[in-house]
């Protein structure tokens, strides 16, 4: 879904909004409001107040379904984001639904214009601004619907081996969890396993289309190696020390990193790509990939509306701002636990939390030797089964 602001008698386009549909129908109160006070606050900070705001709900039929379908099933969900915008004295000029190569409104009753089967969009590609951007050599990514292919978890037996795994480092995280200083070794040690991955990719890069290229990277970890990375994650600092890989040469294999992980988050474990996802979308921003940002940001609010992280970062995107405060912020912070590492006795397993963890550069591989391209996996998979716990950390240090 997209809000766009408009400004003045003509109506000039302002800011926007993106954020994917979710798929929980309870969640779209809250989502509407928090969207429409997000583009009109935004407006207010640095901009005249909107005028009006077109609505567009973007949304391919499932199975089963058609373009028709798709209208009346996010009707209500339009309705709440008139009402939202209403509510704070700017009004929805227009809705609409995309779904199928066709469109139709929600404002318009006249079927002379806006018929029932909907009104054909126009082909892509075929405009003179296509055309332009073909001649100067501007890259498509890919649909949206693609993208976001690229962040969807495994299916079928893949996804059951992963969920063992995953079951498995749950199990053994809790005891671990308990040891006296265990938080701050559990997080030394997912930072150094993360370090450790972030140069076993950058050492095999492959080529071909993205589905390869996934295809290749999902092969340089096993099972056993992403699920202690995914619950390691799920810690708020941990998190915070692996969004230090951001640009140079770390950057590109920390996002495919990421993406991988948010692929690896299989069965009862979705909701833990919160993390890896917007660590994707934070390093999509701070590498100038707005379009990638967004889409990792709106799979991982998707999942979880609350989680402040990614909340902040799409914000950003949205408001325009520079990625450069931040990334700042976040070298400081690698500075201050360098130095603090520096200084701090005893052992690497009596170390702050702050810990310095080696530079993705200088890190040996961990574990095996890269696997070769085309692989079907890594080494064998660790299996185990459930545990009645998904998670040894508290959901509160998620955020």
């Amino acid at each position: 879904m997209v809000l766009v602001a408009l400004h003045g008698e003509r109506g000039r386009f302002g800011g926007r909004v993106r954020l994917g549909i979710p798929a929980d129908r309870t969640q779209w109160s809250d989502v509407a409001d928090q969207l429409a006070e997000c583009l009109i606050s935004a407006g207010q900070e640095g901009a005249p107040r909107p005028t009006a705001i077109i609505v567009y709900l973007c949304q391919e039929p499932a199975e089963g379904e058609n373009g028709r379908d798709v209208r009346d099933r996010l009707q209500p969900f339009a309705q709440r984001l008139r009402t939202a915008c209403g509510a704070l004295d700017v009004p929805v000029l227009e809705a609409l639904c995309l779904s199928n190569g066709r469109f139709w409104s929600y404002c318009c009753p006249d079927f002379r214009c806006c018929p029932a089967d909907g009104t054909p969009m126009v082909m892509p590609g075929t405009s003179v601004m296509a055309a332009a951007a073909a001649y100067a050599g501007m890259q498509v990514r890919g649909s949206l619907k693609e993208m976001e292919a690229r962040l969807r978890p495994r299916t079928g037996q893949r996804a059951a081996e992963q969920e063992k795994a995953l079951d498995a480092a749950a199990r053994a995280l809790v005891p671990r969890m308990l040891r006296p200083d265990g938080a701050a070794i559990v997080r030394k040690d997912t930072l150094d396993l993360a370090a450790a991955m972030i140069h076993r990719f950058r050492q095999d890069t492959p080529t071909g289309s993205n589905r390869a290229r996934d295809a290749c990277d999902d092969a340089l970890i096993t099972n056993a190696e992403a699920a202690s990375l995914i619950l390691g994650l799920q810690d708020r600092v941990t998190r915070d020390r692996a969004a230090e890989w951001m640009d140079g040469t770390a950057a590109a294999p920390a996002l495919r990193l990421w993406r991988a992980l948010a692929r690896r988050c299989a069965g009862g474990y979705a909701e833990h790509a919160t993390a890896p996802l917007t660590l994707a979308g934070w390093v999509s921003w701070s590498t100038e990939d707005g379009p990638s940002a967004r889409v990792a940001l709106g799979c991982a609010l998707s999942l979880d509306p609350g989680y402040t992280f990614a909340q902040l970062l799409h914000r950003a995107i949205n408001e325009g701002l520079d990625p450069e405060p931040l990334r700042r912020c976040l070298r400081e912070q690698h500075q201050e636990a360098t130095s603090a590492a520096a200084c701090a006795p005893g052992s690497g397993a009596k170390r702050s939390p702050s810990a310095k963890r080696p530079a993705p550069g200088r890190t040996a591989p961990a574990g095996r030797p890269r696997a070769p391209r085309g692989g079907t996996g890594p080494g064998a998979r660790t299996t185990g089964g459930r545990g009645g716990r998904r998670s040894g950390h508290d959901d509160r240090s998620r955020r």
